[in-house]
């Protein structure tokens, strides 16, 4: 079984269909953001270097705390 993995990031600067997005702890990435209405300030889900679902902020921050918690336990 295949399982795929979508990231919460925050939109900090949009140029067309492109965004520079912030996974936070200082991790930017461009993504495309084609397949949402998103706009600056956004969190937005991200899989495979596109946006696919708008997110409410508390919702994304929670979310992120716990990717948080996984990679602490992990040791990353």
């Amino acid at each position: 079984m295949l399982m795929c993995l979508a990231i919460p990031a925050k939109i900090l600067s949009l140029q067309g269909e492109k965004a520079q997005v912030d996974f936070g702890q200082g991790v930017l990435r461009d993504v495309n953001v084609s397949l949402v209405e998103a706009k600056l300030g956004d969190y937005v889900l991200v899989h495979a270097g596109y946006a696919i679902q708008i997110l409410e902020e508390k919702e994304a921050l929670e979310t992120l705390s716990l990717w948080n918690d996984v990679l602490a336990s992990t040791g990353e």
